[in-house]
């Protein structure tokens, strides 16, 4: 009898199995399989995964792979997310030559030349070495030149790490990233930079004592005549329509309109 809770095929526990597949996807036929989502399981050993010829949808992360031999088969593979995983090497994928996208942050690539396998799939245009939101991340990704090795070596990606390199939008991050490089500290010897100067001379921004002008103090004195003109004819059209209404409203009537 199967533990409760536990699917059919997950007692096997760290190995891909038949039986863990259908139960996890519902299809009698490993070779029916589309999309496959066999993320923090423990897996250790990928077993009869390859048999899923079909397989355009690959979620693997979260477990304790060390390689991903049976993927060389997955022709039809387009995205492949096997993160927070022990890889060692990449070998494998070179044989996925659908591969589109790919997630590999929080594992164990040394080096860039661990990614050289790489190179010959034509249509990988997102690669992902590292994650800061979920703080995943590659030993390779500690050099500083990293980002630009990994580009030179894969021109035809269009985002690293989540950012375009190539694009509509990459200029964006670009920038961001010449903006990093310029604040963040040299530890080579160079010349020192400049201190930072005002913008303006100094006094600029002190407010100027106030000067006394005859055209101002002439204009002041017209507005108030003026205003004192409009009150005086507000005054006399109330009067006039006072008037107006008790002469036109009959003795002892009282008029429904307020003026």
């Amino acid at each position: 009898m199967e533990p409760p809770g536990e699917k059919p095929g997950e007692a096997e526990g760290l190995r891909v199995t038949p039986q863990l597949l259908k139960s996890r996807t519902g299809e009698f036929a490993l070779e029916s399989i589309l999309l496959l989502k066999l993320r923090d399981l423990g897996l250790v050993d990928l077993g009869c995964l390859g048999e899923c010829l079909a397989l355009e949808w690959l979620d693997l992360s979260g477990n304790a792979l060390s390689q991903l031999g049976p993927l060389a088969s997955l022709h039809q593979l387009a995205v492949l997310n096997v993160s927070n995983n022990r890889l060692t090497g990449l070998e494998p994928l070179a044989a996925c030559e659908n591969l589109q996208s790919l997630n590999v942050a929080g594992n164990l690539l040394a080096t860039p030349g661990q990614l050289q396998c790489l190179a010959g799939l034509q249509g990988l245009q997102h690669l992902r070495l590292q994650d800061p939101l979920t703080r995943l991340s590659n030993p390779l990704c500690t050099s500083p030149s990293y980002y630009s090795v990994v580009r030179e070596m894969l021109p035809g990606l269009k985002a690293i790490d989540g950012e375009r390199v190539s694009g509509r939008g990459s200029e964006f991050y670009q920038l961001c990233r010449d903006l990093d490089s310029s604040l963040c500290p040299s530890s080579s010897p160079g010349p020192r930079s400049l201190e930072a100067q005002p913008w303006v001379e100094p006094g600029y921004w002190e407010s100027w004592p106030t000067r006394s002008s005859s055209i101002l103090e002439e204009a002041c004195r017209q507005f108030q005549d003026t205003l004192h003109e409009c009150l005086e004819l507000d005054r006399q059209a109330g009067d006039c329509l006072a008037r107006a209404q008790q002469t036109l409203s009959p003795a002892g009537t009282t008029s429904s309109f307020v003026f």
